[in-house]
């Protein structure tokens, strides 16, 4: 115990950075219990999309979007929804949707809003499109 009591002393800048990133950790695990929204792996997605008939929402940039997304992904970009502005899917509030963004932080935030719109299962895709990608699944540019 010592040794730590030591360290902390003698590296002060060193401590602190392990603080901020020991608070960030703990306030990131709290607000993704609190939020309600589960995240889901791309094989869980895939499982989804084939038995439940899943809405995949894409809520990267047009340009991100037309680099390549996940077949038949409606593209809801985060601005639109944080304006609720998504008619698209206006019909299918009790339909299972799977958000997608680039890496699973910018749609985590939009399921949220979603949610409090009053859609009923939405999801949040892990990793994003980037674990899409990482898992060798397809994608489309059309």
């Amino acid at each position: 115990m010592q040794q730590y009591i030591d360290f902390f002393f003698n590296q002060p800048v060193l401590s602190i950075a392990w603080i901020a990133i020991a608070v960030m950790l703990v306030q990131s695990l709290v607000k993704h219990k609190i939020s309600g929204v589960k995240s889901i792996t791309a094989q869980d997605a895939i499982m989804m999309i084939n038995k439940q008939n899943a809405i995949i929402v894409d809520v990267r940039s047009v340009e991100e979007y037309k680099k390549g997304h996940i077949l038949n992904a409606k593209n809801i970009p985060v601005s639109q929804i944080d304006k609720g502005s998504f008619a698209e899917i206006e019909k299918h509030k009790e339909a299972p949707i799977i958000l997608v963004c680039a890496s699973g932080d910018r749609s985590s935030g939009a399921a949220g809003k979603l949610t409090k719109a009053g859609f009923t299962q939405v999801t949040n895709l892990l990793s994003g499109m980037n674990g899409w990608s990482g898992a060798s699944l397809p994608t489309t540019k059309k």
